[in-house]
This record gives C-alpha cells, structure tokens and sequence, in this order.
C-alpha cells in the first residue's frame, strides 16, 4: 500500500507542479505527517522532490523529472482518457490508439496482476453493439483521415478548412477557427466558429478536411460543456422546429417525450385516459419519424400537414401489403 501511496504522490507533483503537505494529505487521504515522512522516503531513492518555504511554499518536483510507466504516446494517452466512453474514442478517431495503450496498460502490470486483471476484464461489458431489443447503437462512419485533420487543428490552435455537407444541401469548402470536439451517443461534433459566430458540424458531413498554419481565432481556455449547453438551448428554441399536438396512450409517453426537443403543454383526458401534449420537434422529418415509431398508440391532431403525411404513408403501406 505505501508503494502505491508513494507513486500516488509522485504523480501528484507530476500533474499540479506544487502542493502543500496538507494538500498531499487530503489528496492521499492520510496524515501530514505519513507525507513528510513519505517525501523522505522519495528522496532517499532518488526522486528529486524538494521543498519550498513561505506562504505559498511547499512540495515539487524538479524541473524535466518524468517517469515513463507504459510508454503511451500522445494519441494512446489521449484515447484513454476518453476511454469512458468506447464509442467516444471511436467517433474522435481513436479506436486504434485506445487498443494499443490497453496492450501496453496490460503489459505494464505486474506478472501477479497480468492473468487476473485479464479475467476480471472478460466479465465486463461496456456498450455493446446491440441492446436486448436488438437495436445498433446509432454511431457515425467518419473517415480517419478526416478526423485525424480536425483533431490536430483542434489541439494545435490552428484554423481549419471543411469540405461539409449540411443536410439537403450541396457540399462547399469554409474555413472555421475550431473550438473542440463532442460526442453524443456515438455522434461527433466539432464546435467552431465562423467569422465570429458559433457554428456546429457534424463529423460525419464533413467530407474532407485541411489544417492550415494560421491560428485559430479563439479563448485559451474553453469550458466545452458550458458551450455544449449553450449551444443546444438556441437549438431547441430556433431553426425550422414544428409544434405537435398529440392525443396518446400514457405508457407510451416516454417514448414521445424522449424523442421530442421540448414539452410545451400537457394535460390528462378526462373522458378518454389519453393524454393531450404540445410538444417541439427539430423538424418535420423528425416529428413525422416520431410519430409514425408510435403506431396506433398516439395520434396527432395538428398540424394538419403531418395528419396528411402519416395517412399517405400508412396508405401506402397497406396497399403494398393489401394484396
């Protein structure tokens, strides 16, 4: 346990440059004085780790000290820290990357730990291809060139030129000052800007990309998930959105709800059991697809454009199987 602890620390130093004993002690969860004796303990060995006196002094590490552990390049590295997600790390371009750090993750450990941790592996599974009902998750080809591209603008600050293809539209090249990279269940994006204004692009609609060598144009540091937020807040409320009224059976609410943008109005039929909703789609693609997933369960009873296109698809769908 104290080698681990002693590691622990190493690598604290590592990450924040300076900590104070009291800061080592919360972070290790033990007393002031297990670190002293600790720091100690590194410096007898060799680690160069001194101390620094004053209000804002305490414990470092000299400068260009590192430890290679596993040998992970740059992308194996990175890819295991998105490795939260596998999807994710396959949507940023990464699979490949991830594979071969968790060989050298695996081959690191102790000979003791090798067979074991391989067999605790084999009775886990993290988002499998399929769920119970047989659905594939919905996750996006992007070619690895492609990816590759916008990644290494993205972390070198660099401008990026984009060959994309917006939905029902002609592809065309732009130049974007690029901000990050997200993923949403198996979807990737990069947030970027235009000419100053925010801008979102699929991965997938992005048919070829060019890092160039002028910077982008953006803060140094970025707070992505707040930008996340933002951004699908003015997505919800703008664009070529539909409102539907719906008349529904209420176990299927969820269904309806989970697909819709937002739920503007509500209220349970008196007469009937039916629930009565309001509620925003992306698009009229979107709430026909809605509605028509729900079958005989909902119903909906304006606009009178969407009532129109269900009943020509169910009527053509009973005539083809009519026979």
């Amino acid at each position: 346990m104290r080698a681990d602890r002693l590691v622990s620390l190493v690598l604290l130093l590592r990450q924040h440059g300076r900590l104070s004993a009291t800061a080592l002690a919360r972070e290790l969860e033990v007393s002031t004085r297990t670190v002293l004796r600790d720091i100690e303990a590194l410096s007898a060995a060799g680690v160069p780790v001194y101390a620094e006196r004053g209000r804002h002094g305490g414990f470092a590490l000299l400068p260009g000290f590192h430890t290679e552990l596993t040998g992970l390049n740059h992308d194996e590295a990175l890819a295991l820290l998105v490795a939260g997600s596998r999807r994710g790390a396959q949507a940023f371009g990464l699979g490949a990357a991830l594979a071969s750090a968790m060989r050298k993750v695996v081959d690191a450990l102790p000979e003791s730990h090798r067979a074991t941790a391989a067999g605790a592996a084999q009775r886990l599974l993290v988002d499998p291809e399929t769920d119970l009902l047989a659905r594939r998750p919905a996750a996006e080809e992007v070619p690895d060139a492609v990816v590759a591209e916008v990644r290494r603008a993205v972390f070198a600050g660099h401008r990026l030129r984009l060959r994309y293809a917006p939905a029902d539209r002609d592809p065309t090249w732009r130049t974007v000052d690029p901000v990050g990279l997200v993923t949403v269940r198996g979807q990737g994006y990069l947030l970027a800007t235009r000419s100053g204004a925010d801008r979102t692009y699929r991965l997938s609609r992005i048919l070829a990309a060019e890092e160039l060598d002028e910077p982008a144009q953006r803060p140094d540091r970025v707070d992505l998930a707040r930008i996340w937020q933002e951004r699908s807040a003015r997505f919800r409320t703008g664009g070529d959105q539909v409102a539907v009224r719906v008349r529904m059976d209420p176990a299927r609410r969820a269904d309806l709800v989970g697909t819709a943008l937002a739920v503007l109005a509500e209220e349970a039929g008196a007469d009937d059991g039916l629930l009565r909703l309001e509620v925003t789609f992306q698009d009229r693609r979107h709430a026909e697809w809605a509605l028509w997933r729900l079958g005989t369960d909902a119903e909906a009873l304006a606009p009178q454009w969407l009532r129109d296109s269900l009943r020509a698809r169910a009527t053509a769908i009973a005539t083809r199987y009519g026979a």
